[in-house]
């Protein structure tokens, strides 16, 4: 932070010496002619020059540790009259100059800096000194002279020569044998403290183990925090940040990540297990994707952002928290099963089809998607690629076959009324009880038409997008007035849209905005909007509009004109003629 503030500092000084050119060459100043020296009064103690000013911030901010290139120049363009350089490099000094036509103070200073390298180690020879070594992806090694600290990230910190401050190491391990003036802190890595280490400060190991050679000296406490119930079991876990993590990929081929390679050997043996439980669930969703991939994909999109949203959700119901553990065990379950799902569809690219396979065919299909998906995950960046989309596209796919079937067992509970219609001379056969039948039916045809059921109601027409954002956003204006009459904090703006939506869709088939714009929701199976359909397509609704409103944007591309939020409940918006009531 106060590095920040010199720097900020150093740049306003610099904008007002671009401005002054500009500013002189507008209306120059009256400059006072200098008085006589007889006349002249006690001299005062002269103020520090603009350019003696930026000297000053630099050599400040300098011994801040600032670790960038930064070139400043005050003159707006012109010819230089005062330029300010400081430039480092991985490595290398920092090199400090104020130049300029009228320096007489000097153009150049130097000041030695920290020793800082990304993605190859720093090292300091002994005999060398330096105000700190730093290592980020890489090691750190200081045998010389160390003002300050002493710093490696995702590698090992190994010092040997005196450092004026702390060591510490972050996912790496700490091996000292010299004088810290102050403190020696590892975080997920191992302390070793050599015969001639002697630590004035603390020393803190967190995740990791400490060794202390009996001639090392420690003047302050020693802090140990155990994460794992083994100590010294990181090197594994190092070995896989440094061959794996860092290239992007779940799994290598490297010393020390057998544990990784056992974890994998036991999630495929589940997964096989899965498929060898339940193959008809997994042939009936490999068959989802392959007869739907647009929609297998879609849901997956939906389900990986709607997630975080049903679990929001269930916070705010203080209530629904109980059931955060069981909805998390549920998604983990799914996730398994999606899994195996994506491993026998892989599979099923690289075997022969079968009309109908059998249990040991779906295991093969598995177990040969698996081993693909292994050999992908060595691959880096696509390793890691192939590895969360399975996990998504898995989920997805169980997901929208969960969908298919709930709603074919529910289309086969209640099925719709079939139409009956009398064959005809079915009167003249029955005589005068067909006849009297024929009357009665010509009579209830000449009754007032009934209201058009919802299954007559989707062979309207799609209603477009922009006819759907007139309507919405006529809804959006009725309700934010409403909020506002009633004074509802704004954090309670779409949750009110979508509950004014879910009421008025189940009670009326549409809103305030739809009826001015003659749109009607209605479900695609024909029957009638119940309340559990209004209530999902109301939430629904919050995933397209989070989705930077992509949901929304669906409907203008999608064949049945339907947004995220329909597809989810099973809705159509239709177009209905004017002379159809709508409420």
């Amino acid at each position: 932070m106060k590095t920040t503030t010199k720097l900020l500092g150093l740049l306003l000084l610099a904008s007002s010496l671009a401005a002054a050119p500009l500013l002189s060459a507008q209306e120059p100043p009256a400059v006072p002619a200098a008085p006589a020296a007889a006349e002249a009064p006690a001299p005062a103690p002269a103020p520090k020059s603009l350019k003696q000013k930026i000297h000053d911030e630099i050599h400040d901010a300098v011994h801040d540790k600032i670790k960038a290139a930064v070139v400043i120049d005050a003159t707006g363009g012109k010819p230089a009259k005062h330029a300010v350089t400081i430039s480092a490099e991985p490595g290398k000094d920092v090199s400090v100059s104020v130049d300029g036509a009228s320096n007489d103070e000097g153009n150049s200073h130097r000041h030695d800096n920290a020793l800082v390298t990304i993605g190859h180690d720093a090292t300091l020879e002994a005999g060398a000194e330096s105000d700190a070594v730093v290592a980020v992806l890489g090691n750190a090694t200081s045998a010389g002279k160390v003002a300050e600290a002493v710093v490696s990230v995702l590698g090992d910190t190994h010092v040997t020569g005196p450092v004026g401050n702390s060591v510490v190491s972050v996912l790496g391990n700490t091996y000292v044998d010299s004088e810290i003036s102050e403190n020696v802190v590892s975080v997920l890595g191992d302390v070793e403290l050599g015969p001639h280490a002697v630590v004035n400060g603390e020393v803190a190991t967190i995740g990791g183990t400490l060794v202390r050679d009996p001639a090392a000296k420690v003047n302050g406490s020693v802090q140990t925090v155990t994460m794992f119930r083994h100590g010294g079991g990181l090197d594994g876990f190092h070995a896989w940040v440094r061959h794996a993590l860092l290239y992007g990929r779940p799994l290598a081929i490297a010393p020390g990540l057998g544990w990784a390679w056992t974890i994998a050997a036991v999630f495929m043996v589940l997964y096989l297990l899965i498929a060898m439980l339940f193959p008809r669930g997994i042939e009936r969703s490999v068959r989802t994707m392959e007869e739907a991939p647009g929609s297998s994909v879609l849901a997956a999109f939906l389900t990986l952002l709607l997630k975080p949203v049903v679990f929001m959700l269930v916070f705010i119901t203080v209530i629904g928290i109980m059931l955060v553990p069981f909805l998390a065990v549920a998604l983990w379950v799914i996730g398994l099963f999606g899994k195996a799902v994506a491993f026998a569809w892989l599979g099923r690219r690289l075997l022969p089809k079968r009309e109908s396979p059998e249990t040991w065919f779906t295991v093969l299909t598995v177990l040969v998607g698996g081993l693909l998906a292994t050999a992908l995950y060595l691959v880096p960046v696509l390793g890691f690629i192939v590895y969360k989309g399975l996990d998504i596209l898995g989920v997805g796919i169980v997901v929208y076959t969960l969908l298919q079937v709930m709603r074919a067992n529910r289309a086969a509970a209640n099925p719709p009324p079939a139409a009956t219609i009398a064959p005809a001379g079915a009167a003249a056969a029955d005589g005068p009880a067909g006849v009297a039948d024929a009357a009665g039916a010509a009579s209830a045809s000449a009754a007032p038409a009934p209201r058009p059921a919802p299954v007559a109601a989707t062979c309207y027409p799609r209603a477009g997008f922009w006819i759907r954002m007139a309507a919405l956003w006529l809804d959006i204006i009725i309700v934010a007035i409403a909020c506002k009459f009633l004074h509802l904090h704004d954090g309670l703006f779409m949750i009110a849209v979508a509950a004014y939506g879910a009421v008025m869709w189940k009670l009326r088939g549409t809103t305030v905005g739809g009826i001015v714009c003659n749109l009607r929701i209605v479900r695609q199976d024909g029957r009638e909007l119940d309340w559990a359909t209004a209530i999902v397509r109301g939430l629904a609704c919050f995933l397209s509009a989070i989705a930077l409103g992509l949901g929304f944007l669906w409907i203008a591309f999608d064949g049945e004109r339907q947004g995220w939020h329909d597809k989810i409940a099973g809705t159509v918006v239709v177009r209905v003629p004017k002379a159809a009531s709508l409420v």
